[in-house]
């Protein structure tokens, strides 16, 4: 007979947000290699394809959710209620970037980014976490940035969401100390994924440079999360650049972050 918190095989469930590329998907791989059964959401139908391919291994159950909007929020809650079994990890990925001078870029662009790389981190991450001190057992991790750690010029939104998200996960993660409850905050640097694309950052530095496998960095999250560490700084250029940051005054370190991200001279 299965216990409450196991699936097929004995497997316990984990989800990922922000599943269908990039680090999420890598997640979602990496925990299945694991030994999880999951719940994958995304806004775009690439969630189905991520949950197809990882249904051979696992029980793999995609959803499509708009995590910008409080419905989409509610939604995957629900749905986890709805599993008979209770969440043993959770990664809350789910994120997007807005790239060019504050003023020149649409208000709409930048607090839709804000809905989803922090009230729904807030909202799920609250709920998750919840569930998981009831039961006195869970890992969860948030995926932060070493763009955390100082002013991003030219992506000035996307930055500060990846500063209250590795606030948020490392003050969370001391109200829960002693529950049996663990929060890891992820920190990437540029990753070999989607993103710039997405975020409108074609002809950047940080674009045009040295990118990190996203297979690689979910494999160290996921080490992380399961090892119960506070946060991880994946790659060795990252983690050079992190210790450099903490001794750099805020504006001298905003200038050197804005030599990574302004727009190209010939860029419209």
């Amino acid at each position: 007979m299965e216990r409450e918190d196991e699936g097929r095989g004995g497997r316990p469930l984990g989800l990922v947000t922000g599943a269908s590329s990039g680090i999420g998907a890598e997640l979602a791989r990496e925990m299945v290699r694991n030994g999880f059964d999951l719940i994958v959401v995304a806004e775009d139908e690439g969630v189905l394809d991520i949950a197809a391919e990882l249904s051979d291994q696992a029980e793999a159950q995609p959803v499509r959710a708009d995590l910008a909007t409080r419905a989409g929020n509610e939604m995957v809650i629900d749905l986890v209620a709805q599993q008979g079994r209770p969440l043993a990890a959770a990664a809350i990925n789910a994120g997007i970037g807005v790239h060019g001078r504050l003023i020149d870029t649409d208000l709409e662009e930048h607090l839709r980014l804000i809905a989803l790389n922090i009230v729904s981190a807030v909202h799920l991450g609250r709920s998750i976490a919840k569930g998981m001190v009831d039961r006195g057992t869970g890992r969860l991790l948030f995926t932060s940035s070493v763009a955390s750690q100082m002013p991003g010029p030219f992506y000035t939104t996307y930055a500060a969401s990846k500063s209250f998200i590795q606030s948020f996960a490392l003050g969370l993660r001391e109200e829960l100390n002693d529950t049996g409850v663990t929060v890891t905050s992820l920190m990437p640097g540029p990753t070999d994924t989607e993103f710039f694309d997405r975020a409108g950052m074609h002809g950047t530095k940080v674009a045009e440079g040295s990118k990190d496998d996203p297979a690689d960095v979910a494999k160290a999250g996921f080490a992380a999360m399961m090892s119960g560490d506070d946060h991880v700084v994946t790659g060795w250029r990252n983690k050079m650049q992190s210790a450099a940051v903490g001794v750099l005054p805020d504006a001298m370190a905003a200038k050197v972050h804005r030599s990574m991200t302004e727009p190209p001279d010939d860029a419209t």
